[in-house]
């Protein structure tokens, strides 16, 4: 455990995405908090710029952007740690299950993930989203974690394949190991890198999904979120009047913490990787060595 998480830190770029993503939910836990301020309540004039009052100015009904920022990291981030864990659990679930048990479960497992995998993702959502109308965000979650399963049951099915044919897991079979130990015990911790890359992943693609759907009018308009943000800025043709805040504020956001997440996945590819976690470690050593060649040199030197 400690290894891995050395490993993971050691990554600079996995760090600083982590320290993003941490900075994220910080904000979303504790802003609305300490903010004290209703994202919905006019405080000033429309289209004000950002001034030391509101400081990132206010929309074309009056209100403050940065409150709007403060709750709707929280409700996007909600929304997207919400369908990762149901895109997680499925294509976990059914990605073990098709690879250790094989036979017709893997047979009609892999259909149904092939038909989901061969239906356009973003059509599909447009067109569930405008036929259930304006929809919550919690509905918006639970739309792309049922329809976004199919990628992370894939990869899952592949590992556990691979996994299935090992020595330790066909020793466990001999003595008479029962199917949910093998699978608790021995497979699940040998797939925590896969189901963590798939996570973050999952997270990424549904907040920009939501930001997307949402901006399209497909969302619910009175609630707060980076979706909605721009939704309004767009009706208020904010743009064109000049208020550039309104537009840029969500979109920043909708970018940092893909950004965060993007950098975080290199971390997590690293502990699957042995082969980049080699390349690593001969990348240290090779470093090492020309300090040491340097220092040498120097003390030859007259």
């Amino acid at each position: 455990m400690f290894e891995t998480l050395k490993v993971f830190l050691r990554n600079k770029k996995a760090l600083i995405g982590l320290i993003i993503v941490l900075l994220y939910v910080a904000v979303a836990v504790f802003g609305p908090m300490l903010l004290n301020l209703d994202p919905m309540q006019r405080v000033g004039r429309p289209h004000q710029p950002p001034n030391p009052d509101e400081l990132l100015g206010t929309t074309r009904m009056g209100r403050d952007v940065f409150a709007q920022l403060i709750y709707g990291t929280r409700t996007s981030l909600a929304v997207g740690f919400f369908a990762g864990i149901i895109i997680v659990l499925i294509g976990t679930v059914l990605g073990i299950a098709a690879g250790y048990f094989g036979g017709w479960i893997d047979e009609i497992i892999s259909f149904f993930t092939n038909v989901v995998l061969v239906i356009p993702q973003l059509p599909l959502l447009l067109v569930i989203a405008a036929f259930m109308g304006q929809t919550n965000p919690a509905v918006i979650a639970i739309i792309i974690g049922m329809t976004s399963w199919a990628w992370g049951a894939r990869v899952t099915r592949s590992q556990t394949l691979t996994l299935r044919n090992r020595e330790y897991i066909l020793a466990s079979e001999l003595i008479g190991e029962r199917p949910t130990r093998m699978i608790f015990v021995e497979l699940l911790p040998n797939l925590l890198s896969i189901i963590g890359f798939n996570f973050i992943g999952s997270v990424t693609y549904t907040i920009i999904t939501q930001a997307t759907l949402e901006f399209l009018g497909l969302g619910n308009p009175m609630s707060v979120s980076w979706g909605t943000m721009l939704y309004h800025a767009q009706n208020a043709s904010a743009i064109s009047v000049g208020a550039w805040w309104e537009v840029l504020v969500p979109a920043v956001a909708v970018a940092g913490i893909g950004v965060g997440l993007s950098l975080l996945n290199f971390g997590v590819d690293e502990i699957s990787n042995p082969r980049l976690r080699t390349l690593g470690t001969v990348a240290a050593a090779i470093k090492a060595q020309k300090k040491i060649d340097q220092q040498r040199l120097a003390e030859v030197k007259p």
